[in-house]
């Protein structure tokens, strides 16, 4: 009986480990829903704040745009302020040139009151401007194979609802490395053509 104990156990210590680094934890970036239909989207995003770097002439390098973005918001910035992680992390996707860009969204409060310097290299803060935005959902690791399925996918609904594009895709992610694949967010947003805003006449 000890060792089904046991198990239990460690299953709830992962449970609710789990459950404090997930991503229900972070703030998010706030969006609109315009549209549903089933895991496909369409959004309406605000201006967000970024702490973006790129993978230029680190090929080899897989982990050093996370850990880079990471170290800003432990603290590698003029301020030496740290800064609270959120989600999702936006990047372009893995099917693209080796000078891929990953991103951390700033939180609300942060931008408001002043966004910290960054003090690594290759590491700036810019803005990811708002708009309206295509998006699919999936589950599972996200990589070249998979994110590029998903950008077909969504290439395909898009033509289906009529939807014109501008600009490039993104990917993002919601969740640690560590989370299960099968509970792991996943999307895929493609920037819209705004739609153009009618002026009412009143007779």
């Amino acid at each position: 009986m000890i060792y089904p104990a046991i198990a239990a156990v460690l299953v709830l210590l992962f449970y609710f480990g789990w459950k404090l680094t997930a991503r229900n934890a972070y703030e998010s970036a706030r969006y609109t829903v315009i549209e549903t239909d089933g895991s496909y989207q369409i959004r309406e995003y605000p201006d967000l704040m970024l702490v973006s770097t790129d993978s230029k002439a680190q090929a080899v390098d897989r982990d050093g745009r996370f850990m880079r973005l990471f170290r800003y918001i432990d603290g590698a910035n003029q301020q030496e302020q740290k800064v609270s992680m959120t989600t999702p992390v936006f990047m372009d996707p893995e099917n693209k040139p080796s000078d891929r860009q990953m991103s951390f969204v700033i939180p609300q409060q942060t931008a408001a009151q002043g966004i910290p310097v960054p003090t690594g290299e290759n590491v700036r803060i810019q803005q990811r401007k708002g708009g309206r935005f295509a998006v699919y959902r999936f589950s599972g690791r996200m990589n070249q194979a998979t994110t590029a399925k998903a950008e077909q996918k969504l290439q395909d609904w898009m033509k289906q609802k009529g939807l014109s594009q501008t600009g490039s895709v993104e990917s993002a992610g919601y969740d640690p490395p560590w989370t299960p694949g099968p509970l792991r967010r996943n999307e895929v947003l493609i920037r819209l053509v705004q739609p153009e805003k009618t002026n009412s006449v009143s007779e």
